[in-house]
């Protein structure tokens, strides 16, 4: 209303390194950070300020097409399961989409590393031609974590 706009600080102070072959899972109240800290390693959002290094690389520092092959080693799972998946595309599809866009494999060969996701999560094989509202919210975060390990 004509004021001064306050300037709200989504996250600061967030430091953490991750080895090789390890996983990171941001835990937090409701509205701590968790998804902004996660969209901004990722570069999902820009951040204002600070660094995010991979193997030593500055990811805020890469092109759009360095950034995309960044992009294929570095995963997020949301945590909102209802909303993470596409409700007009079938499993196959959201899981395949990553593969084909990175030109990682045949179709055919893409359409095996599908199966074994699948599998490693849990899911049945004919889980690739249903749609997400077929599923669980447990099933649902499955098939995210599927969409992740994909690549």
């Amino acid at each position: 209303m004509g004021g001064e706009s306050a300037v709200v600080h989504a996250v600061s102070d967030v430091s953490f390194s991750v080895a090789a072959g390890e996983a990171v899972g941001l835990v937090g109240e409701s509205g701590c950070g968790k998804s902004t800290t996660g969209r901004a390693i990722l570069r999902l959002v820009e951040p204002d300020s600070g660094a995010v290094l991979l193997k030593g690389e500055d990811v805020l520092a890469a092109n759009p097409r360095r950034l995309r092959a960044l992009r294929r080693r570095m995963q997020i799972v949301f945590q909102d399961p209802y909303s993470s998946l596409n409700p007009r595309r079938t499993i196959g599809r959201t899981l395949t989409e990553p593969m084909a866009v990175h030109g990682l494999g045949t179709a055919r060969e893409i359409l095996e590393a599908v199966r074994m996701v699948l599998a490693e999560v849990g899911m049945p094989i004919d889980a690739a031609d249903k749609y997400p509202h077929e599923f669980s919210g447990g099933q649902r975060q499955r098939i995210g974590i599927a969409r992740a390990l994909v690549l």
